[in-house]
C-alpha cells in the first residue's frame, strides 16, 4: 500500500515511521528546508528526535496535493488549524483520507457563530471525499518505539475504516473500527482540555482522589456534549473517549496536561505554551468547545473553569474552588 502522511510533527512522523515497516510511506512537510534536514540526517530532529526513519520512507515538500497523487491512503497530519485548508487541497482525491488532529475549529463567522468538528469541516470544504479519523490514547514518541498502542479508525465510509485497519494494524499497533465518528472525534477534542484541568489538579499537589473525581466527571461532561451532537454513549467508554481522557490527563508526555502544571506553578499562558515546542491543542479548542456547548445548551463546569483560567479570569485556586462550591447534583447529571 502507497501512503502518503501530510505533516512532519511529531504524531505525522511517528505514524509514518511505524507504517513503513510494511507499506511505501510518504512523509510530506510543509517546510522545505525542513524536508531537506530529514532527508539528509533521516531523523526528525525538531518533532521527534532521537528516532530514524526508515529507508522505506521517503520525504517531500512543494505542493500537498501533488505529494498525495497516486497514494491509496493520506493521512491528514497537520495542526487543525490547518485541517481546513488540508481538505480542500484534498477535495477530489480518489483515495480515503484520515486526519489525526484532535479539536475544534475557531468561529468561522461573528459572535452567534460556533466552530466545528473536522468531519463538519469535510462536508463544507471537501463533501465528495471519503474520510474520517484515526485517533484514540497514543503518544507519537511510543509509537514510533514500536510499544503497544491501540487505536480508532473512525469514519462513516467502509473503505475508509478498512483501509485505515490494512494500513495501521500490525505487530505493535491495534487498529478497532468504529462508525460513530462524531463521537470519536469529541472524545478527542474535550479529552485535551480535561488534561489542562487534570494537570492543574496535579501542579496545586490536590491528590489522587481529586484527580480521580477530575477525570470521571470529566468523563461524564464529555459524553453529555457528544450525546447531543449525535454521537453515542458507548463510544465514549472505549479507546477514543475514557482511553485518551486516561493518557492525556495522566501521562507524563502529555503536552496539555504539562500547561495545567504549569499554570499550577504560576507560569502565564504564554509561558506555558513557549515552554513546550509543541502544540497543545486544549490549549486553542477549549473555548470552542465551551461555545458550541452553550450553542447546545451543554453544562460543561471544567470546561468552564478551564477556559476561565486561560482567559485568566480566575486564578489557578480559585478555579478549584469555583467547581468545589457547585450545588449538589446526581452522579449522573
Amino acid at each position: 500500500m502507497k501512503i502518503c502522511v501530510l505533516g512532519a510533527g511529531a504524531w505525522g512522523t511517528a505514524l509514518a515511521v511505524n507504517a513503513a515497516e510494511r507499506h511505501a510511506v510518504t512523509l510530506w512537510a510543509r517546510d522545505a528546508s525542513q524536508a531537506r534536514s530529514m532527508t539528509a540526517s533521516r531523523e526528525n530532529t525538531r518533532y521527534l528526535p532521537g528516532i530514524a526513519l526508515p529507508a522505506s520512507l521517503s520525504v517531500a515538500a512543494g505542493h500537498a496535493a501533488g505529494a498525495a497523487t497516486g497514494a491509496d491512503l493520506v493521512i491528514v497530519a497537520t495542526p487543525m488549524a490547518a485541517l481546513r485548508e488540508q481538505l480542500a487541497l484534498l477535495h477530489d482525491c480518489a483515495a480515503p483520507v484520515a486526519w489525526l488532529c484532535k479539536g475544534v475549529e475557531a468561529a468561522q463567522g461573528g459572535p452567534e457563530s460556533f466552530g466545528l468538528l473536522p468531519h463538519e469541516i469535510r462536508l463544507q470544504t471537501a463533501p465528495a471525499l471519503q474520510a474520517g479519523a484515526l485517533s484514540g490514547p497514543s503518544f507519537a514518541l511510543e509509537v514510533a518505539q514500536g510499544r503497544p498502542t491501540a487505536l480508532v479508525a473512525a469514519s462513516a465510509h467502509a473503505v475508509v475504516r478498512d483501509t485505515l485497519v490494512a494500513a495501521f494494524h500490525g505487530p505493535s499497533l491495534r487498529v478497532y473500527a468504529n462508525d460513530d465518528l462524531v463521537g470519536v472525534e469529541v472524545g478527542g477534542a474535550v479529552k485535551n482540555v480535561l488534561a489542562i484541568a487534570t494537570g492543574l489538579c496535579d501542579g496545586l499537589s490536590l491528590g489522587l482522589n481529586a484527580r480521580a473525581a477530575l477525570v470521571t466527571r470529566g468523563l461524564v461532561e464529555m459524553t453529555r456534549f457528544g450525546l447531543a451532537l449525535g454521537a453515542r454513549a458507548d463510544t465514549f467508554m472505549g479507546l477514543s473517549g475514557l482511553g485518551d481522557l486516561v493518557l492525556t490527563s495522566t501521562g507524563d508526555l502529555s503536552r496539555n496536561r504539562k500547561v495545567g502544571l504549569l499554570l499550577a506553578q504560576g507560569r502565564t499562558l504564554a509561558q506555558a505554551v513557549e515552554s513546550l515546542g509543541h502544540v497543545a491543542e486544549g490549549v486553542y479548542c477549549a473555548r470552542t468547545v465551551l461555545q458550541r456547548a452553550r450553542h447546545l445548551g451543554v453544562e460543561m463546569p471544567i470546561t468552564e473553569g478551564v477556559v476561565a483560567l486561560l482567559d485568566g479570569r480566575m486564578r489557578p485556586a480559585e478555579a478549584v474552588a469555583a467547581l468545589m462550591g457547585r450545588d449538589p447534583a446526581a452522579e449522573i447529571a
